[in-house]
């Protein structure tokens, strides 16, 4: 059974056939975008919820006795007192600190990772050496290997180094180049004209030249979208900085596990761990929300699928 709209154009009827199986489709996707949004609104219901209330309506889907002590909690605006008459665990999380390490942890690793990736991806795709996409193929398969296999040699050589509990050693495992980052920009340098890099060399511009004044500013998009893919998974790392780090080296993920863990009630203060869930998830959210369309275009671009 169909159903039909018209649709005037330019003085002219054009009469638009409406499928059940279309219907169906967009209720298909209503129902998997609001399942998507679900986990999100109830991290804001519960933020913006009275701790101590929380137990005794936890099927609202409002907030409980709203008020925004969790949000005071988190930005270290709350005494303890306070915390404790509001149902919270009476625990402290220095946020603005370890958003700091956070962001400086994510941006130089982010900052090496896309460097270094571009530079072995430019190796890969136009420069000519003996056994180069038998190398490729091999570096390529590192990416079936779990991170948890790698974890242990690299903690024995940052403890051997002595960088345990500093922000070098969290950054020392990530800063070098991906398999995933060299693979995409690789696609980008294979696609790349090579006229102009072939004009420079005719002009006797060397190979790292031609590299940096030709090659990079031609790839603007592509590495500001590995930048903001990286960004956003350096931005969400936690099992490598929970096993180097210290108290003053501790990122934003880490941060919040340490903070649930300290209940002294007996329960955590949820309101308070999802006001700052909420929180430390704001700049990635802003990220893709501007530079969405230009991560989905440079993907389609390198030829991702």
């Amino acid at each position: 059974m169909t159903t039909t709209t018209t649709i005037v154009t330019q003085g002219r009827r054009i009469r638009r056939r409406v499928t059940w199986g279309a219907v169906f489709g967009w209720i298909c996707l209503g129902i998997a975008i609001a399942i998507s949004i679900l986990p999100f609104y109830w991290v804001l219901r519960t933020s913006l919820s009275m701790n101590s209330a929380l137990a005794a309506n936890s099927s609202s889907l409002l907030p409980v006795d709203f008020n925004l002590g969790a949000f005071a909690r988190v930005f270290g605006l709350q005494s303890t007192e306070e915390a404790l008459a509001q149902g919270g665990s009476g625990a402290e999380i220095n946020f603005w600190q370890y958003l700091l390490n956070s962001t400086i942890f994510a941006t130089l690793t982010t900052a090496g990772a896309v460097f270094f990736s571009s530079m072995a991806a430019y190796a890969f795709a136009r420069l000519r050496w003996k056994h180069r996409d038998l190398v490729f193929g091999l570096f390529l398969a590192t990416v079936l290997v779990p991170p948890i296999f790698t974890a242990l040699p690299n903690f024995l050589l940052i403890k051997n180094l002595g960088l345990l509990g500093t922000m070098f050693g969290m950054i020392l495992p990530y800063i070098f180049m991906t398999p995933f980052a060299i693979f995409f920009m690789r696609q980008f340098f294979l696609n790349m004209s090579r006229e102009v890099e072939e004009a420079a060399m005719i002009d006797g511009a060397s190979q790292w030249r031609i590299f940096t004044q030709v090659v990079l500013p031609n790839a603007a998009a592509p590495l500001a979208t590995l930048a903001l893919l990286t960004f956003m998974g350096q931005w969400n790392e936690y099992f490598w900085p929970l096993l180097v780090s210290d108290e003053s080296t501790r990122v934003l993920t880490v941060g919040l596990g340490t903070f649930k863990s300290q209940s002294p009630q007996g329960a955590p203060d949820w309101s308070g761990l999802m006001a700052a869930t909420l929180v430390s998830a704001v700049p990635v959210l802003i990220l893709f929300a501007v530079f969405g369309k230009r991560i989905v275009n440079s993907i389609g671009f390198s030829g991702l699928k």
